[in-house]
């Protein structure tokens, strides 16, 4: 009878042991961790996003490819006009110089034109003289030509505005209009630029008298 009374109030102590709180509350310890994975399991997910744009890897491998092709055309566009500029440098550097230098030529064509006939048919001393200086006129013009600038002399040439500056129109009915008649001053080019245009006259028709101008008879009288 004592037996049977000891098993049945040691019963509900076993009993009391699943529901206690420390025993809870360890347990409640033992589960979190799994939380913490659940966790870690989802930033894992956010992590295996795809690093591309929206259309892939294939638009964005076109991109850069696009970017590069343009980037090597700059690049490209530069070095041309980098050596573009170096040989428009090194030709038209003398321009200054070679302008200065057209004063000397003028002087000397124009002591030959200025020089009288007689002269001319002199002495030896007098031809040695004139000789000298057309030799002096013609080595001088052989330099220039030599640097790349080239005299322009337009007579008898149809007008130019881009290489021949009209100082006057020449009346004549010997030539169709617009055509070089006459030469005040020779042009030069240094390459392909104008250097000095040519000073010139041009020929112009000449305006016919109206019809019965002259033969009006006055019937007043």
């Amino acid at each position: 009878m004592d037996t049977k009374d000891d098993t049945q109030q040691n019963a509900p102590e076993e009993n009391g042991t699943e529901n206690d709180p420390l025993t809870e509350a360890m347990s409640e310890t033992e589960e979190a961790p799994a939380t913490e994975e659940s966790d870690d399991a989802g930033q894992d997910e956010e992590s295996t996003e795809s690093p591309w744009a929206e259309g892939g890897p294939e638009a964005e491998i076109a991109d850069l490819k696009d970017k590069l092709l343009r980037a090597l055309a700059d690049n490209e566009n530069t070095i041309r006009r980098a050596k573009r500029e170096r040989e428009d440098t090194a030709k038209y550097a003398a321009a200054n110089f070679a302008r200065d230098m057209l004063t000397v030529a003028d002087n000397l064509q124009r002591a030959l034109d200025a020089t009288p006939d007689g002269l001319r048919e002199g002495d030896d001393q007098s031809k040695s003289f004139l000789e000298g200086i057309e030799l002096t006129s013609r080595e001088l013009l052989s330099v220039l030509e030599r640097h790349g600038i080239k005299r322009i002399s337009p007579m008898g040439e149809k007008f130019n505005h881009d290489q021949h500056e009209a100082l006057f129109e020449v009346p004549t009915a010997d030539a169709e209009p617009g055509m070089v008649m006459q030469v005040i001053e020779d042009g030069f080019m240094i390459h392909n630029r104008l250097l000095r245009a040519a000073k010139v006259g041009v020929s112009k028709a000449i305006d016919q008298p109206d019809e019965g101008e002259g033969h009006n008879v006055d019937t007043t009288a």
